[in-house]
This record gives structure tokens, sequence and C-alpha cells, in this order.
């Protein structure tokens, strides 16, 4: 009786903390964001929902921490495979969406349109503006990333058993032979290296993220908000993503071509329509464009 007290009692928390904080890309992020049943070019609209299936997810994961007694809820048993949101992040976030969308969710996970997770976005900075807004560079203003000490990231949501499948994926991203951004005039802290997931080097799968980037050459630091550009250091900052999570980036960001490959075709760009349609991608409340 006791036992199945304390999990009934770790779901109700659980489901509390999620409806309160169901505001994001996954069950830790704090933008706004709208649903649509169109193609959204308003990125202001501000009606908030969750997925049903994530919810319910999400929540029994966090009931597992709580029966188990664990002090932080992102860290996953072992034994668990649970679905865990992390983010990747190595200069502009277009090209990257795409490798982890085709390579990973597509090639390691054999998902389909309509089950891709991967979104561009924001994370690594210590702030928000006052509405919980962290938006692209844009004439107003508003809740500027790079302003906010975010750095430019893709969030997704994959099985903890292939965090080192993807970790090593978001490696070979890499130019081989600078160990550097593809792109090195992309510039400053908003395009730094950074890695994000529940607990930081702390989560169970830590060692795998950690064997990946011995092998690639890298050298993992813990992320402490804010941090300084990453070009030339061979260095990647490791946050905790329950402490910085992640913020979905515009409607105009995703499945975008970028510049450094050719375009990516007209069905790559169209599964904004399938991801707005079932909730996936939100509006954000920031301008729709910079």
């Amino acid at each position: 009786m006791k036992i199945a007290g304390s999990v009934t009692n770790a779901l109700i928390v659980s489901c509390c903390l999620l409806i309160q904080g169901a505001h994001g890309y996954s069950i830790f992020s704090k933008n706004t964001v709208a649903t649509t049943t169109k193609y959204a070019t308003d990125e202001t609209e501000s009606v908030t929902t969750t997925s049903r299936r994530n919810l319910l997810r999400s929540a029994a994961a966090l009931s597992v921490g709580g029966l188990l007694g664990s002090t932080n809820a992102g860290v996953a048993s072992a034994d668990d495979d649970v679905d865990t949101p992390l983010y990747f992040g190595v200069g502009c976030f277009w090209h990257i969406q795409h490798e982890f969308l085709i390579q990973g969710e597509k090639g390691i996970l054999g998902r389909g349109t309509n089950q891709y997770t991967s979104a561009a976005g924001y994370a690594g900075g210590k702030s928000t503006d006052k509405e919980g807004r962290v938006c692209y560079h844009n004439f107003s203003g508003i809740a500027d990333y790079g302003k906010l000490g975010h750095g430019e990231v893709v969030g997704m949501n994959i099985p903890q058993s292939k965090i080192g499948d993807f970790s090593e994926l978001y490696f070979s991203l890499y130019n081989p032979r600078t160990k550097d951004r593809v792109d090195p005039m992309d510039r400053g802290a908003e395009y730094r290296s950074l890695i994000g997931l529940p607990g930081g080097m702390k989560h169970t799968s830590y060692p795998s993220v950690e064997s990946a980037a011995e092998k690639a050459g890298f050298k993992l630091l813990e992320g402490k908000g804010n941090d300084p550009d990453t070009l030339g250091k061979q260095v990647v900052y490791v946050y905790d993503s329950t402490k910085f999570p992640f913020y979905q980036g515009e409607v105009y960001h995703q499945y975008h071509n970028d510049f450094q490959s050719p375009a990516y075709g007209k069905a790559y760009n169209d599964l904004i329509e399938a991801a707005l349609e079932d909730g996936r991608i939100k509006g954000t409340g920031c301008p729709d464009r910079f």
C-alpha cells in the first residue's frame, strides 16, 4: 500500500508539473506556443496545448523518478528506455535540423513524416523576456536570443538507448579537417557548440556522450549559461536541460534550406504543414520575420 501511494502521489505531482509547464516544445520549455490547423504565418497566437501522448509518456517517466526516490526526475534508471528530450547545437540550426531528422530520426529510429520531433530553437541562456520568450534577431528588439545568452540548437525526443548514436551523429557534423562548425563565418556565442540533456553530466547516458566526444577529439565542459563561443577550441558545453531548457524557434525557421548545401527540396520544406497540423511545431509569440 505504501508503494502504491508513492506511485499515485508521483503521478499527481508529475501531471501538475506538466500542465503548469506545457508551454514549449518539451516538458520544460517556457516559450509561449500556439496551436493551429493550417500553415501558420502569425507567430503571435498564444493559445497553448500539449500532446496527450507526450503528457502521459512524460508523466510516466517522472513518476518512475518519484517511485525510486530520485532527487533528479530527469535522470532515468538505466533499465528504462524512456523517451528523452535533448538538444544539440553547432553553428546554424537549419543544417543541423535536417541532418538529425534525416540521418537520425529517419535513419537511426525509422521514424516517418508524422513522427519527427527535431525542431530548430534556442538554449543555453540564463533568461527570457518577461513573457517567457526567446526569439530570433528582429527589428523590434523582442527577446533577442543572442542578447539573452542563448545558442542555436535542435531539440528532439529520442529513446534513451539511442543517445550514444545521436551523439556520434552530432560529432560527425563538424568539419573533419578543422573540427569546427561547417560555416566558420558563423561567429559569436549564438553559434557555440552545446549539448543539453536532463541532468547534464549526471544523466545515466552521459558516458556514451563522453565516449563519442573523445573519439571525435572534443572536450566536454559543464555549461554555466551565457557561455562564450567555442570556435577554434574543440570544446562542447554540456547543459542540464532542466535548468537550461530548449525554446522552440519560430515557425519560419523550421525545415529551412541552409547555405552550405543544395536545397533540401519541397518534400522536406513541406514537413512544416504536418508538424503544425498535429502540434509538434507551434507558434512562439515572437515576431514572424526578422
